[in-house]
C-alpha cells in the first residue's frame, strides 16, 4: 500500500521522547483489504535491520518485544481492522512504547514497551488474517528519539543563576516594603496634620467666642466739693 507511517507534524505534548513516539492513526487505509476478523500490526525495526525484517506467516510467529535486541524488530499494537475504518471513531494519534509494565511480563503476548534506546527506528502497518499477511505499507522515515543527558554533562551554571535571581527577588521585596512604608508614614503624618489643624481652628473658635467687651478702667473720682480737710482730721462744709 502507498501510505507511509510518520510521526504527526502538528505540536503534540511528548511527541517524541527518549523512549516513546507518537504515530499518525492509519484511518482509511486498510478499507477494501480487511476483512472482520483480519487484525493489523505494528512492525518496528530499528532504522539498519528493517530491510532485512520479514513477515511472519502466522500470529504464532510475530516477532515480540522482549527479542527486540536481539532480533532487532518486533511486532506490537494489534488492532482488529475495523478500527481503522474511514467510519471509526477513536484517537488521532498511536503512542508507540508507552507500556512500562512490558518488563514485568513473562507472557508471549505481544506488548508495546519503552524503546531501549535513540534508535533511529522505521514502522510499518501490516494487515493479518486467519492466513498469514493480506497487505502492508511502506516503512516510514528513520525516527529518532531524545537521547537522555549524562548528570556529568549539566552544567551547574543554571543554579548559581537561580540562586542570584532569588538575591535579587529578596532585595526588590525588602526595598518595595521600605517604599510602602514610607509611603504609609507620609500619610499618616498628612492625616495627622490635618487633625491637628482643625483642633485649632477649634481652640480659635472657642476663644474668639467667649471674649468679653472692652471695659476701660476706673477713673480716681475727685474729692467731694462739699468737704475740705485742713487740719488733718478735721473736716467742714465749703
Amino acid at each position: 500500500l502507498p501510505y507511509v507511517p510518520q510521526v504527526p507534524a502538528t505540536a503534540l505534548l511528548g511527541k517524541v521522547t527518549a523512549t516513546t513516539f507518537a504515530l499518525e492513526r492509519p484511518r482509511c487505509v486498510f478499507d477494501g483489504h480487511a476483512d472482520a476478523s483480519d487484525a493489523v500490526w505494528l512492525a518496528v525495526a530499528f532504522a539498519n535491520a528493517s530491510a532485512a525484517f520479514r513477515n511472519p506467516p502466522s500470529r504464532a510467529d510475530v516477532p515480540p518485544y522482549k527479542q527486540l535486541l536481539t532480533a532487532r524488530s518486533y511486532m506490537t499494537l494489534e488492532t482488529a481492522a475495523a478500527a481503522y475504518s474511514c467510519s471509526a471513531a477513536g484517537p488521532p494519534v498511536l503512542r508507540v512504547g508507552s507500556d512500562t509494565a512490558c518488563g514485568d511480563q513473562d507472557r508471549q503476548d505481544p506488548c508495546n514497551g519503552p524503546l531501549p534506546s535513540a534508535g533511529p527506528y522505521r514502522v510499518k502497518f501490516l494487515l493479518m488474517g486467519c492466513g498469514g499477511p493480506k497487505a502492508e505499507t511502506r516503512w516510514s522515515e528513520p525516527i529518532l528519539l531524545r537521547r537522555a543527558v549524562s548528570p556529568s554533562t549539566i552544567d551547574p551554571a543554571p543554579a548559581r543563576r537561580g540562586s542570584a535571581v532569588l538575591i535579587i527577588a529578596s532585595i526588590l521585596a525588602s526595598l518595595g516594603a521600605v517604599l510602602a512604608a514610607a509611603v504609609l508614614g507620609a500619610l499618616g503624618a498628612k492625616a495627622w496634620g490635618s487633625l491637628c489643624r482643625r483642633d485649632l481652628g477649634t481652640d480659635a473658635f472657642i476663644r474668639r467666642s467667649y471674649r468679653t467687651h472692652h471695659i476701660p478702667p476706673a477713673l480716681p473720682q475727685p474729692p467731694h466739693p462739699s468737704c475740705r480737710c485742713s487740719p488733718p482730721g478735721l473736716c467742714h462744709s465749703a
